[in-house]
């Protein structure tokens, strides 16, 4: 089997292939979890909105597939309340909404992480006493989880090496022919410049925001445009998680350690998925509607510690007129449009897993072979040393680990993915020269090379560090 994408599908697929005795091959175009997957707003959640979209089926589908997460990597899923607001004449009314938060822990299996409950206003501003206080008329609690989105993406790949799959970031899929049941693909190794031909009787076409434009594949996709800001905690002194109605959508506060992450936006996006990057627009909009529920915290553009902007692959409705693109769905879809070419598109992080237990089933289907049964439900993933919800310390045993076990090839790798040191920390310019150095050391960097891995860490990152108006050096 060939897969294509190594973002968390893609990873999925590799883990379960390989656990069910499938030889296996993951090629990445850039590095792992460098598309949608490291730009999420790092939950595993059912979706509570769905609910009221009448998407129940997904709800409870993403609502079991978290609980299994939250055993198989527990490292990786930090239990948190989500209070939510309601305000008269805003979103939902209260007993809708303390209705829905128990029919959310129902569809949990009746188990969920927490116990919902409904509050009164005085009982809720005891819990968020900086919120505004005109027109409110109480809220609810219910439970999802915190996860490291990226992190969730190795682990999974480091599970799927340890199965036996093979795995190549930073190569390219160039194109398939078919013949007589077996796929003849050329991939390209970017770093070596290499050509290499790969037979496969299974091609999987799992590069998300990508899988359109892949040579045989039949997915039509609809772009939409998330956008997270970074500030720190003492900005907003919340210690759970806050969902904040804005018309028909939804915004989050979610407290990350010392930090406070916020978003996000939905919004229509035609451009390239690599070149996408947070507008002061974005910033304006979420800032305006955390600053309207918390009026006195004040929080200006100044206050961004760090920004990332994804896009959302989500399967285009058959019609062009579907509504906003928060009315869009996040099923997904598996298809065979050739003899054993399968696109996987849309879906959810929280229900990856489950697409790629699917997609083997149907593989096995198609191959006409009896494959065991997945067992990625019941066997916890194998974590980095120093995997988690939250950054590890910035040491040099960190990088050494990252850079031996976990394909790190440039500096970006590290900093945004690995151990998501550029969105925790205020001092970006300082830490990407020291990891360099320690990066130089063990990976035989001259100082042409550290120059041009700062200089493509910056292009790279979303928000680089700002220059000082007075010398222009980096703050």
């Amino acid at each position: 089997m060939l897969i294509i994408g190594g973002g968390i599908v893609g990873s999925g697929i590799a883990r379960d292939a390989a656990l069910r005795g499938l030889r296996t091959l993951l090629v990445e175009q850039a590095d792992f979890a460098s598309g949608t997957s490291s730009r999420s707003s790092r939950l595993l959640h059912g979706g509570l909105r769905y609910l009221a979209q009448g998407r129940i089926g997904l709800v409870r589908e993403a609502s079991h597939e978290k609980m299994r997460l939250s055993k198989i990597a527990a490292h990786l899923c930090q239990p948190l309340p989500f209070l939510f607001p309601v305000w008269k004449g805003a979103g939902w009314p209260l007993w809708t909404l303390s209705i829905g938060v128990k029919v959310y822990d129902l569809l949990c299996g009746g188990n969920n992480l927490g116990k919902s409950r409904t509050y009164r206003p005085a009982e809720l501003l005891k819990h968020l006493p900086g919120l505004r206080r005109e027109g409110l008329k109480g809220g609810t609690s219910h439970y999802d989880a915190l996860t490291n989105d990226a992190r969730l993406v190795i682990d999974t790949l480091r599970s799927a090496e340890a199965a036996g799959a093979s795995l190549r970031n930073y190569t390219s899929f160039v194109a398939g022919t078919a013949s007589n049941g077996t796929w003849t693909c050329t991939v390209r190794d970017q770093l070596d410049d290499e050509v290499v031909e790969i037979q496969a009787r299974t091609v999987i076409n799992a590069a998300g925001a990508w899988s359109a434009k892949i040579p045989h594949s039949t997915v039509r996709l609809r772009l939409t445009k998330g956008v997270h800001v970074v500030i720190d905690h003492a900005r907003l002194p919340v210690s759970e998680a806050v969902v904040l109605p804005e018309g028909d959508r939804i915004l989050f506060v979610i407290p990350w350690g010392e930090r406070i992450i916020l978003g996000t936006t939905d919004t229509e996006y035609q451009g390239d998925p690599a070149a996408v990057r947070t507008d002061p627009d974005d910033i304006d909009y979420i800032l305006g509607v955390v600053n309207r529920a918390f009026p006195e915290a004040r929080i200006k553009p100044d206050d961004v510690i760090s920004t990332w902007a994804g896009v959302r692959p989500l399967v285009a409705p058959r019609h062009e007129n579907a509504g906003a693109p928060s009315d869009v769905s996040r099923n997904h879809e598996i298809r065979m449009g050739e003899p054993g070419w399968f696109d996987v598109a849309g879906g959810k992080l929280t229900t990856y897993r489950l697409m790629a237990e699917q997609t083997i089933d149907q593989v096995g289907r198609h191959l006409g072979a009896h494959l065991p049964r997945s067992r990625t439900a019941e066997l916890p993933l194998s974590p980095g040393p120093h995997s988690g919800v939250l950054p590890p310390p910035v040491e040099r045993e960190v990088v050494a680990e990252s850079c031996r076990q976990e394909w790190v090839v440039h500096l970006d790798d590290l900093l945004l993915r690995r151990t998501s040191w550029h969105f925790y920390h205020a001092n970006h310019a300082e830490i990407a020269e020291r990891v360099a150095c320690w990066m130089a050391e063990l990976l035989g960097w001259n100082p042409e090379r550290i120059a041009l891995e700062l200089k493509r860490y910056q292009n790279a990152a979303d928000h680089p560090p700002r220059l000082s108006p007075a010398t222009g050096s980096r703050e």
